[in-house]
């Protein structure tokens, strides 16, 4: 029985780390920027809103893998904590909701999701998962499964809501807009790789 070793993320083919630690920390911080404009990208609805949120995560856990990935979701959370405005539609972690503060309210289920989910992609990304468009799919698919599993019990632990609703208004909204994100990110990830294949062969015809 032989066990298939990890192989490089996109971002680590594309641009092997001469000093890893500053790398990693630079990719880390990175993708809390890059979420933070993702959750621009909002839908409002009665009880929790349709972001950009989870492409930036499927996509930062293909690209930075499951350590790194899952960091720099802690990353995010950490930046709503300290007040900074990250989350859906300029929000912190403090701001009031009918719910509560964002972070205790119901779209925090989704939000606790988040390293865990990027792990997940992560680390099937990290074990090829990521190049083709299919299997890519599965690896966010995945991602999307770990997302909802934090996030619909959290939502139905508020009398208001129940086991029912959560189901009717945190997870049926958003399957249409969750699968063409998943499409998305599946498409990219591929493409990504093509393209790095056609860069070096071009580079290794021109040596």
């Amino acid at each position: 029985m032989t066990v298939r070793t990890r192989t490089p993320t996109l971002v680590d083919a594309a641009r092997p780390a001469t000093h890893p630690l500053l790398w990693d920390a630079a990719l880390i911080l990175a993708a809390g920027t890059l979420m933070a404009l993702f959750a621009r990208l909002t839908i409002p609805l009665p009880f929790v809103p349709i972001t950009g949120q989870t492409l930036g995560l499927l996509l930062i856990g293909a690209l930075l893998g499951s350590r790194r990935g899952a960091l720099a979701m802690l990353a995010y959370l950490a930046e709503g904590i300290a007040g900074l405005p990250v989350f859906a539609g300029g929000t912190s972690a403090w701001t009031p909701t009918a719910f509560g503060p964002v972070i205790l309210g119901t779209s925090a289920g989704y939000l606790w999701s988040y390293p865990f989910a990027a792990f997940a992609v992560g680390f099937l990304a990290e074990h090829g998962w990521d190049r083709s468009f299919w299997r890519s799919a599965l690896a966010m698919l995945a991602g999307e499964a770990v997302v909802y599993a934090i996030a619909l019990p959290w939502l139905a632990h508020f009398p208001l809501i129940g086991a029912r609703n959560a189901v009717r208004f945190g997870l049926l909204p958003f399957v249409a807009g969750d699968t063409v994100k998943l499409l998305i990110a599946a498409a990219v990830l591929p493409s990504g790789w093509r393209f790095l294949t056609m860069l070096r062969r071009g580079r290794g015809s021109l040596g």
